[in-house]
């Protein structure tokens, strides 16, 4: 078992690093493999290939078909349409709300993070600027909207956090809705209440905003002159939550209806429709694989002797087993600075004994999807993630400016939205 830590110990070091795991993590698979006597080359060209390659034919669609929409909804101007329709309507005097509430529907509607970023940092430039809120500030309030509630607590988000424990656990997208609302109340209202204090402080302590140094931003006199209808722009999203969601269709099915209507509402920009897609499948493809290979580094650690022990102890954590499964993910998803890496690792090496349990225990497996999905996205958010570095180096702040207040509200209050309900299953309100 002292093999899966060191390996473990050998991905969290190197990612922290900056290295990719795409070849980080067969490394730390053959320290595996290696202390726990797996012939080597066995171990990377069939076990951990093996795992990789079953990730990836199974989730390949939604992570390919999920970037072309959101680059669809980006370069159409559909994404900062509804952006821009939510801060008029929550008003410059609320511009963290209204930042938040944008990166928030935007995410719910299947949009990718680093598309939301993207698209609402101009926003969040603007309104900053009027309500002279200091800078600092735009990161974690971006965050909270795209990386915390929306991602892994509301049921029926389209975001792949909430689609992976479907395989595992037998549920679908609103998998413990009531067991989700609460956790998105907890995130949502604690980061936004934290970020009201935060800016009162700055206030008072003489930190209001100030311009960027470097123009890395689209100034908005730089935005196009026209953006397409706020309700029609609302539809694509609109169309990938109710197919998915009320009529049941496939996660395929629904993203495909999605992207097939932003066409339409948007014929006359056809010239953009092909490089938009190869863009958006390009960068899925570095995702998928990105993932994939966590999912490997999982496949090679539930194969060695140790991790029998390894389970042993998980699962002899006393009390609810859902304690085990939270610390789990967080930890694997702390290691590996990724949401759906550390919950892939850690689904496919105890995916089936929690599954088991569930059938063997009053706990319903959506209960287990749902903690599986929230604890997904609380130690994910560490330095070293990739999603927290794009937004640092979208917004042109430092770890040392924001990353304290992204801490709190997308890596602390997360972990204790997964403690409360964890509580509440425990004794029976849930």
């Amino acid at each position: 078992m002292l093999g899966i830590f060191l390996g473990l110990a050998v991905l969290m070091a190197l990612a922290y690093l900056g290295w990719s795991i795409i070849w980080v993590a067969p490394i730390a698979a053959g320290v595996v493999a290696l202390t726990g006597g797996l012939d080597l080359l066995e171990a990377y060209k069939d076990t951990y290939m093996g795992g990789f390659v079953a990730f990836a034919k199974d989730w390949f669609p939604v992570f390919m078909l999920g970037a072309i929409f959101g680059k669809l909804m980006e370069d159409t101007g559909m994404a900062r349409s509804v952006a821009v329709a939510l801060t008029k309507l929550i008003g410059t005097q609320r511009a963290i709300l209204g930042v938040l509430v944008s990166a928030a529907v935007l995410t719910y509607g299947g949009v990718s993070l680093f598309v939301v970023v993207f698209a609402v940092y101009p926003l969040a430039l603007s309104l900053f600027r009027e309500a002279n809120i200091s800078r600092k500030l735009i990161p974690a309030t971006v965050a909270l909207g795209a990386f915390t509630f929306t991602m892994t607590a509301l049921p029926g988000s389209p975001q792949i956090q909430n689609l992976i424990p479907m395989e595992y656990f037998q549920t679908d997208a609103m998998a413990a809705p009531v067991m989700g609302i609460i956790a998105a109340i907890i995130m949502g209202g604690g980061g936004y209440f934290y970020l009201r204090w935060r800016e009162k402080k700055l206030v008072a302590q003489g930190e209001v905003f100030t311009e960027p140094k470097e123009k890395k931003e689209k100034k908005e006199d730089e935005q196009p002159d026209k953006t397409p209808n706020f309700f029609l722009s609302l539809l694509p999203l609109l169309t990938v939550l109710l197919t998915l969601n009320l009529l049941e269709w496939d996660v395929v099915t629904a993203l495909i209806s999605g992207i097939v209507l932003i066409m339409l509402l948007n014929v006359t920009m056809y010239k953009k429709f092909i490089p938009s897609m190869n863009s958006g499948a390009g960068g899925s493809v570095i995702a998928i694989i990105n993932t994939s290979a966590a999912v490997g580094f999982g496949t090679v650690v539930r194969e060695v002797p140790g991790f029998a022990n390894l389970t042993q102890l998980l699962m002899g954590i006393k009390g609810n087993p859902l304690i085990s499964e939270a610390i789990a993910v967080n930890v694997l998803a702390g290691a590996t600075g990724s949401a759906s890496g550390g919950m892939g690792i850690a689904l496919e090496a105890l995916g089936s004994k929690y599954y088991e349990i569930a059938m063997n225990t009053g706990i319903s497996p959506e209960a287990f999807h749902r903690v599986a999905s929230l604890s997904s996205g609380g130690l994910d958010a560490l330095p070293h993630n990739g999603a927290v570095l794009t937004l640092f180096a979208i917004t042109g702040m430092t770890h040392k400016d924001s990353y304290k207040d992204i801490f709190v509200v997308a890596v602390l209050i997360p972990v204790i939205s997964v403690a409360f309900v964890i509580l509440l299953n425990t004794i029976g309100i849930l």
